[in-house]
């Protein structure tokens, strides 16, 4: 769908604003303005014009040509397979699947390379795939290999009969050992590309989240998060609404981070499912990442 955003500041350049607010890349950014399919107040801009507080800026969706979408040799951690389902665990920095600003390298393009059959359910775009990960959440993502198993899998998700772990470290010291977060979560006003609580459900979507405690460093917390909802950002929003954002999370927490890491400490640990042909009840974990070992034996030695 169109995008519209809201400057929140002063840039003196709109590609390099637009690219930021957007997730679009830069190169991209420029391509859509000479193209004309970004307007600022309604106008056709120039990259490097500037842009002012208070600036409404729209992008037009773009159409993704389904020609693009070939397979391409992305090396990826696939957790189990059989005839129905596999899982993956998706590395930080992976789109899920194609869209306008990424065209190739997605976790759809690897999958179709790895893999011989996926359903056709969501067409070519999204072959295969039954839920997402944000780009810089890591971990479990499972994969339907034919339209049985996708309609199966799809109904858990919606039934919220699955169980969806994820393991996030934290700004701060959370004193409570387990707590629940319920709201409504809805698009924000002011930031399109981001998501905002609210208090009723004309403005969101009702969301839950379980979060425990699992191990208190000197300011940060390593905190286990069972979503009972699936709402866009959730975990990220939930946690920042209380003053403790993930580490490393650019949009929900702090602009700049000691870690030196781009990138939510956010990982999908484990999932537990019934698989779509034999009712089986399934549990896949996925060890914690790399990126998140190092900053965890950080806090450890203080």
């Amino acid at each position: 769908m169109d995008k519209i955003f809201i400057a929140q500041e002063n840039s003196k350049r709109a590609d390099v604003y637009i690219s930021i607010i957007s997730g679009i890349s830069r190169s991209e950014c420029v391509r859509l303005i000479e193209k004309g399919d970004i307007l600022v107040n309604n106008n056709k801009i120039l990259k490097k014009q500037q842009i002012n507080i208070g600036d409404e800026i729209f992008i037009k969706e773009q159409k993704l040509e389904t020609t693009e979408v070939v397979p391409e040799n992305i090396p990826i951690d696939i957790i189990y397979q059989d005839n129905d389902i596999a899982v993956i665990n998706k590395p930080q920095g992976m789109v899920v699947h194609p869209a306008h600003g990424n065209y190739t390298g997605t976790l759809v393009h690897a999958i179709m390379y790895a893999i011989k059959d996926l359903s056709g359910i969501n067409g070519v775009v999204r072959p295969g795939i039954v839920h997402r990960l944000d780009k810089n959440t890591s971990g479990i993502i499972i994969i339907a290999k034919n339209d049985n198993a996708h309609n199966e899998l799809a109904k858990q998700f919606k039934d919220r009969t699955c169980e969806k772990i994820y393991l996030a470290l934290v700004e701060g010291v959370i004193k409570e050992t387990d707590f629940l977060i319920e709201n409504y979560i809805g698009r924000s006003k002011n930031n399109r590309k981001k998501m905002a609580i609210y208090n009723n459900e004309n403005d969101g979507r009702f969301a839950s989240t379980n979060f425990k405690v699992v191990e208190h460093y000197k300011d940060a917390t390593l905190v286990e998060c069972k979503i009972n909802t699936g709402r866009t950002h959730q975990i990220r929003v939930h946690l920042a609404s209380i003053g403790h954002p993930c580490l490393c999370d650019s949009e929900y927490g702090f602009k700049k981070n000691k870690y030196n890491h781009e990138g939510q400490m956010l990982h999908s640990y484990k999932l537990t499912i019934k698989h779509p042909t034999t009712n089986e009840l399934m549990t896949f974990t996925a060890p914690i990442p790399e990126h998140m070992v190092n900053i965890i034996n950080k806090l450890q030695k203080g």
